[in-house]
């Protein structure tokens, strides 16, 4: 045994390398072992789908099963400092200095104070669902492991999908930023410094060839240390504040208030619009939330870092691209932690590699768009999973009281969806809005009269549940309903490509993962304490139990108290009269 690993299911063998990839890296699970194998599992979709969709994770299955899935430990080197000046590192960059400029001149003019407010109102609310859920699950995997826990793996999955795509799109509006402003510094056009294609389409014919530069850098900065990356993002971040306290001096002393005489160019409409837009620079506590697993105390450190860094961006993509692979809906291979550095090497290159291609094609406005859409959703699942964690625990809460859960919360979703769809579509008055604020308001009073707290955190809490997180996603998918069509569309079709992928390729995988151990414990289908599985050996004319994971054909262990040193004759195809000793 000591070249070679179990997979544990089957025996087969997989011998270790030292460096390198093969197949087994990206697809280890039974059913892609070859084409029969696939067809078998595709002709079982159903059942599978069904074994999915029902079944919730574990807080200790997210916090020790999958975590040792990467091999090694991520370093705990982080401190509730570094968490801030991490999140107010990443909005200097991508949201003020990227966003505020266009949102302003093409949507809100001066009211973009207004929409910060508004923005700063949801992103208060949503930082503090996600301070529960991180306080109590701090490991890599961010939302993605909150929404698994809480509303299953195929919502996860999709939550991921779009997780995965928020981050690519963050880092590359904020690479291909950087070229924008090295063409101001010699007076150029962003452009002239852009290589032109003509034969591709508009929004995606400009080269940026100094963003896939930058993303090189930054990603050899997060591979090489964590606490490394901290202090140079300290500096940085010193140093934007310096730059930005500047600019505010030197403009207060230009100030003119006939400026503000057109206050809001485009009405309430133009200042939601800027709202939806610059939510981009709210979302640093999302990437604070996957560092869980790397800061020293969670439960203290978390909470503090999430309340200075409502103005922040993001930064745990790699850390996300992690979880997700030890969960096998991602190549397990991204789920590898380096032993040297504690960092995920191998997601953070990959990210880094779609991250570089993205900004090296598209322009920032269609970035930003997206971004924003993607955020959104994400924030109002994660809201909506804190009430069912609050009002729902497997095994101890009745069926009338799941039952009348299930309906007020779709009393808030449905509530929720209608008024943002009534304000996309624009042609109503007021009516529409109070009748769907009045329904939202029943659902979520009856939560709190009709069905008892199931749970309490042990740490950290949201207060005035269920209303402070039923509002964060009321007024999320309000906002969502000022993004333009086009955004939603590009949102269908790549969400439309993940429930492909889902259905071909992360379906079978996550189901052979979490199936892969059935013969000891069922880990995801709450099963609590030890436990063992008596596996029937076939043998002809008997069966034995074997408590040694991946042995076939050969001895069995007595479980039996007080019996030593028996043995037992293995006939199945193997020398006859061959014994082995138990104990």
């Amino acid at each position: 045994m000591a070249s070679h690993e179990i997979d544990g299911r089957g025996g087969n063998e997989l011998k270790k390398r030292g460096c390198g990839c093969s197949k087994q890296d990206f697809l280890p699970e039974q059913s892609f072992q070859n084409w029969t194998s696939y067809f078998k599992a595709l002709s079982e979709t159903g059942p599978r789908l069904k074994d999915r969709l029902l079944t919730r994770s574990m807080d200790k299955v997210e916090l020790h099963d999958m975590r040792a899935r990467s091999g090694h430990e991520m370093k705990k080197t982080l401190y509730w400092w570094d968490l801030i000046w991490f999140g107010m590192g990443a909005v200097m960059g991508s949201g003020i200095f990227v966003l505020t400029g266009a949102a302003t001149r093409l949507y809100s003019g001066p009211a973009i104070m207004i929409s910060y407010a508004i923005s700063g109102f949801a992103a208060m609310l949503a930082v503090m669902c996600y301070t529960e859920f991180c306080v109590e699950l701090p490991v890599a995997g961010g939302s993605f492991t909150y929404l698994r826990v809480e509303l299953g793996d195929l919502v996860a999955f999709i939550a991921a999908g779009n997780i995965l795509f928020e981050y690519v799109v963050a880092g590359a509006s904020v690479s291909r930023s950087w070229t924008s402003y090295l063409a101001t510094l010699f007076n150029k056009s962003p452009n002239d410094f852009r290589i032109h294609v003509p034969s591709l389409p508009h929004d995606y014919n400009y080269l940026d060839p100094i963003a896939i530069v930058i993303s090189a850098v930054i990603c050899v900065a997060a591979c090489l240390s964590v606490k490394g990356s901290s202090r140079f993002n300290s500096i940085a971040t010193i140093i934007h504040l310096v730059v930005l306290a500047f600019i505010v001096i030197a403009g207060l002393t230009k100030a003119d208030t006939e400026n503000f005489s057109d206050f809001a160019p485009n009405g309430i409409r133009g200042i939601l619009k800027a709202s939806s837009i610059i939510f981009f620079a709210y979302v640093g506590f999302d990437g604070v939330a996957t560092l869980g697993e790397e800061t020293k105390k969670p439960s203290r450190d978390v909470p503090i870092g999430h309340d200075e860094v409502l103005l922040s961006n993001l930064l745990g993509q790699a850390r996300y691209f992690t979880h997700i692979g030890r969960t096998h809906m991602a190549p397990p291979f991204l789920a590898k932690v380096n032993e040297r550095t504690g960092t995920p090497l191998n997601a953070s290159i990959v990210m880094t590699c779609i991250n570089s291609v993205v900004a090296l094609f598209t322009e920032l406005e269609v970035l930003s768009n997206l971004l924003s859409l993607a955020t959104l959703f994400i924030f109002s699942l994660v809201a909506l999973a804190l009430l069912v964690r609050r009002f729902y625990v497997r095994d101890e809460t009745t069926g009338s009281q799941k039952d009348r859960m299930i309906a007020m919360l779709v009393l808030i979703v449905g509530s929720s969806i209608g008024n943002s769809v009534y304000w996309a579509v624009g042609n109503g008055g007021w009516v529409g809005h109070v009748v769907a604020l009045l329904i939202w308001f029943g659902g979520t009073l009856g939560l709190q009269l009709l069905i008892k707290l199931q749970k309490k955190p042990k740490s950290w809490g949201v207060p005035l549940v269920p209303w402070l997180p039923s509002a964060s996603f009321a007024i999320n998918l309000f906002i969502m309903g000022s993004i333009d069509k086009d955004a939603f569309i590009r949102f269908g079709i790549w969400t439309l490509i993940l429930v492909v992928y889902y259905v071909f390729i992360a379906l079978h995988a996550s189901y052979d993962a979490a199936h892969e151990n059935t013969r000891t414990a069922d880990v995801e289908e709450g099963q609590h304490g030890a436990s063992t599985t008596n596996i029937e050996e076939e043998h002809e004319g008997t069966s034995t139990r074997n408590i040694e994971d991946g042995q076939h054909g050969t001895s069995t262990s007595n479980i039996e108290d007080g019996q030593q040193e028996t043995s037992r004759t293995n006939d199945e195809g193997q020398q006859g009269g061959a014994s082995t000793s138990n104990t």
